[in-house]
């Protein structure tokens, strides 16, 4: 009995393991990314090596586990995974990086941060997410939303004084941060740079909402992985192609241009898009994307002690926020678990009882009848013999 309760645990939390486990490895690549393109890689033809690497760490695996479970490729099918390598792999990454050099860090982290709140619009649009406001576990799930997001913009915009908790070698980059962000310069295409940030963001909503219907069509988590991330490289070669026209921006080295090619590519693609999968058809989209903001305190939390990064006050207090926010929205969504895990335990029930219940009631009935009709047919009979007897007497 504690070896099935202890698997029965696991299986309830490995979710929430799963999905928390994926915003390290995003932290992870937030530093090799920057770290990358600020040695001159373009970001297009990151996008393209970082898909390459998935599809050649991910095939494999499904070829080998799933080439007896894999269903047959239809045009339908096809088409949903083109679509899908073009929001996420293409759009997605493209947009953020564009929005990133035409607006401001600040405002593109702020603005990703509206990622659950659009996936939640857009899930509940698409019935992918049941919304009763009358009921207390919708209420939490909705507030838990806004709450969340509130969070991550609190985070994001207010920076309020130093928290120096490691001692003053974080300070010593204050200048350098200041200078940083001097640097901005005022005349950037901000309405542009900001269509593009929330375009990626729609894009990578659309992607989950999307890839929760495929899933339904096509279950094996591996291969689809492969054909996203296959088709996400010759979609964006194209792109490149078209956009990058130096020929030698395309060169590798043992630098950080391949080791942001590979960690991208099997840890946020490859392996991203598989979990994300699993969760999403188990969870739905909405406890995907939840999760997101999480990565911002784990990026300040690791920057703050690895790296000696500054630490601000709105830091903690937007931290703070998005826990809260995120508690009451997996509060929400494990009330709507157990809702339908109850239901489906009893309805398969149902039509037993009433099965039985109806037949014995036909059969009391019919009993009911058939005697009623015997014991008619027995009063008929005397009634008879007394008439035949008394008309021979008379």
């Amino acid at each position: 009995m504690g070896i099935k309760s202890i698997s029965a645990s696991i299986a309830k939390i490995k979710a929430y393991l799963a999905i928390i486990s994926l915003q390290f490895g995003y932290s992870g690549m937030y530093i090799v990314t920057a770290v990358c393109l600020k040695h001159g890689m373009n970001h297009f033809i990151l996008s393209v090596y970082r898909h390459v690497f998935a599809t050649l760490a991910i095939a494999p695996f499904a070829l080998i586990f799933e080439r007896k479970t894999r269903p047959k490729m239809t045009l339908s099918i096809f088409l949903k995974i083109m679509l899908l390598a073009f929001l996420e792999p293409v759009l997605d990454q493209n947009l953020y990086y564009v929005g990133l050099k035409d607006t401001s860090a600040t405002l593109t982290s702020a603005s990703v941060n509206i990622l659950p709140a659009i996936t939640f619009i857009m899930a509940t649009i698409f019935r992918l997410e049941k919304v009763d406001i009358r009921k207390i576990p919708s209420q939490a799930k909705i507030i838990g939303t806004i709450v969340t997001v509130s969070g991550a913009m609190v985070m994001t915009l207010y920076r309020g004084p130093i928290i120096n908790l490691f001692g003053r070698h974080g300070i010593d980059n204050l200048h350098s941060a200041t200078a940083v962000a001097a640097a901005t310069p005022s005349t950037q295409h901000w309405i542009i740079g900001t269509i593009c940030v929330l375009s990626s963001c729609l894009g990578w909503a659309a992607f989950f909402i999307l890839q929760s219907f495929t899933l339904k069509e096509y279950p094996s988590q591996l291969s689809l992985t492969a054909w996203i991330c296959f088709m996400g490289s010759l979609e964006g070669a194209v792109v490149s192609l078209v956009m990058v026209r130096d020929m030698k921006a395309w060169a590798l080295g043992w630098d950080s241009r391949l080791l942001a090619s590979v960690y991208t590519g099997v840890i946020c693609s490859g392996i991203a898009y598989y979990v994300q999968g699993v969760v999403n058809k188990e969870r739905g989209p909405v406890f995907v994307t939840v999760f997101s903001p999480l990565c911002m305190i784990i990026t300040a939390a690791l920057g703050s002690i690895i790296l000696h990064e500054i630490l601000h006050l709105g830091s903690i207090i937007g931290a703070l926020i998005i826990v809260i926010g995120l508690y009451t929205v997996v509060w929400g969504k494990s009330k709507d678990i157990r809702t339908s895990d109850e239901k489906g335990k009893t309805l398969p029930e149902l039509p037993i009882v009433t099965d039985t219940a109806t037949t014995n009631a036909t059969k009391s009935i019919d009993i009911t009848t058939l005697t009623s009709d015997d014991q008619t047919n027995q009063s008929e009979i005397p009634m008879t013999k007394k008439i035949s007897s008394s008309q021979e007497v008379a």
